[in-house]
């Protein structure tokens, strides 16, 4: 049985294994977060997967922080970018300009 696992970041022992979503080294103890070996696709408010360039539209009334603008229900925004991070859309918004969104605020339009 052979492990593809990395070695430790502490101690550079080969010797690590798994245990849940951590990574653990027997011999100095360090534990730390296993990293994603595939991409992860990012998916809108209703599971499609988007791509960047894609068309989106806002689901749902968001505050744009600093500002009293609001960008309503509906607003459709095009071509957007994936970014990683906890806002994982950039793109421009009609009538606001450069903004981040989290994909969990907009559905795919199709094509």
């Amino acid at each position: 049985m052979t492990q593809d696992l990395p070695p430790c970041p502490e101690c550079a022992s080969p010797h690590t294994y798994e245990q849940d979503p951590l990574l653990v080294c027997p011999e100095c103890g360090h534990e730390w977060q296993a990293l994603a070996t595939e991409d992860v696709a990012v998916r809108d408010g209703v599971g499609n997967v988007l791509q960047n360039g894609d068309t989106v539209t806002v689901i749902k009334d968001l505050k744009v922080k600093g500002s009293s603008l609001t960008v309503k229900v509906g607003t459709k925004v095009r071509n957007i970018t994936l970014v990683d991070g906890d806002h994982d859309i950039d793109c421009k918004i009609p009538g606001i300009g450069q903004m981040s969104l989290k994909s969990q605020f907009v559905k795919k339009v199709p094509n």
